[in-house]
């Protein structure tokens, strides 16, 4: 992922130094275990335990003529422990007794490569989870803020009736709650290790060893495997970042809806000294919004690719290796920045109450249609002959007619015969759509 999305801490796991790292973590944790379980000397694990390095350089350098980038990574880690242990490497003459040669014992390249994926995605989503839990919090405090700010609800982006703007950010807030729990369930499922052999099937390595190692790392060994790490786990993962990402650029389109010059109901925040335009002076831009709304294009990309390398021949090949090297550290990347930025704007936005009350009167009263209709029924008029008493009215209103809805209805005799004039009036409050507010907020 380029710099420009690239936080500092989620950045510094997904080096080429961090993942050496991760590897040589996992080979030393499986040291341990066959140490513990008497299969390397204890002079030679201390060795190991001292001496165990590697250079990214000398990976890279290695990795050109072996072009395998385990072997390249062995090769530098055993260069390490010889040279710590004194063991200089002579060319004519191959070292003896070396304790670099227990590295890797009774391992394919997958158990080392898959767990020591795991260990850095559990850290990453961790990242991640904490952030959504910061936007959660964030989210809640504004719907509490404006439980009682009246705003007018739209459908088909029409005005339809009266919600608040409370209410909206509560969706806001319970989706950014099932992302959270999507998150912590995905955590579960990639936190698991694989330590079993060419093809899973423990035949130069115990399970003993295998649980014993990814203990010691945080991880819990995979019921069964082959190879590999089955990829629905990655999957999961890729999904549940792609559908919080989508939630994220579901509220960014909110918030530059209501950010239209002539609704201006919400206005993300414009710093000073901020400039909108190259050409435009006058002009105040959502372009972290709109930034927002093109990433989740890229995190829910790189879903349908995780989706897609499932599918792997027989015990492994490797067509799911170059595109993970890709999508597990972008989405997460990016997640991670997506919610530092839509976590700012929730807290720093604007809000233009004065311009949702302007909004909600714009049609002169046409939104509390429903309630004239509902009335009109419950005095005994059909609904076909009550929709159209009311759409009669409400169609002159929409066609320019200067008068407001309540004063079309009082004028008209088919209403007034089966409502009074007080109960024409009381049609007209916006109270009667607030009744149930409180209700929804206890289920925070």
């Amino acid at each position: 992922m380029i710099q420009r999305y690239t936080l500092p801490e989620m950045g510094a796991l997904w080096t080429e130094e961090a993942r050496y790292q991760s590897w040589l973590d996992v080979e030393i944790g499986v040291c341990e275990a066959w140490a513990a379980k008497g299969k390397i000397p204890a002079k030679d694990m201390a060795a190991i335990r001292k001496n165990a390095g590697f250079s990214v350089k000398e990976i890279e350098k290695i990795e050109a003529v072996v072009r395998h980038d385990v072997i390249a990574f062995l090769t530098s880690v055993a260069n390490h422990i010889n040279r710590g242990s004194g063991k200089i490497k002579n060319k004519k003459s191959k070292i003896k007794n070396s304790s670099s040669r227990f590295v890797h014992m009774g391992m394919t390249s997958s158990d080392l490569v898959d767990s020591a994926m795991a260990l850095r995605m559990v850290k990453a989503v961790d990242m991640v989870i904490k952030r959504q839990e910061v936007f959660v919090k964030a989210l809640a405090k504004l719907a509490k803020k404006h439980k009682y700010t009246v705003m007018i609800g739209r459908s088909h982006n029409i005005h339809a009736e009266p919600i608040t703007f409370g209410l909206k950010v509560l969706i806001w807030y319970f989706e950014a709650k099932r992302n959270l729990s999507r998150l912590k369930d995905a955590r579960r499922e990639i936190a698991v290790g694989k330590i079993s052999g060419a093809v899973g099937n423990y035949a130069n390595i115990h399970p003993a060893i295998e649980k014993a190692a990814l203990l010691k790392i945080g991880l819990r060994p995979v019921e069964i495997a082959n190879q590999v790490v089955q990829r629905d786990r990655y999957a999961v993962l890729m999904n549940a970042l792609a559908v919080a990402a989508a939630s994220i650029e579901k509220i960014a389109v909110n918030i530059r809806l209501m950010q239209h010059s002539e609704i201006l109901e919400t206005e993300e925040p414009f710093a000073k000294g901020q400039k909108g335009s190259s050409a435009m002076p006058h002009k105040r831009n959502p372009v972290v919004c709109e930034q927002l709304s093109g990433l989740a294009r890229l995190v829910r990309t790189n879903a349908l690719a995780g989706v897609e390398n499932m599918a792997l021949w027989h015990e492994r090949d490797i067509s799911h290796s170059s595109v993970e090297r890709i999508i597990v550290p972008d989405n997460l990347i990016l997640l991670d920045y997506m919610l530092e930025k839509i976590t700012w704007i929730i807290n720093d936005m604007k809000v233009y109450k004065e311009n949702m009350q302007r909004n909600l009167n714009h049609l002169r009263g046409l939104v509390f249609s429903q309630q004239v209709l509902l009335t009109l029924i419950s005095r005994g008029i059909s609904r076909e002959d009550a929709y159209e008493i009311v759409q009669t009215n409400a169609m002159k209103i929409w066609g320019g007619d200067p008068e407001d809805f309540k004063t079309k209805l009082l004028k008209d005799r088919s209403v007034m015969e089966k409502m009074t004039e007080k109960e024409v009036e009381s049609i007209f409050d916006v109270n009667y759509y607030l009744k149930h507010v409180e209700a929804f907020y206890k289920r925070m």
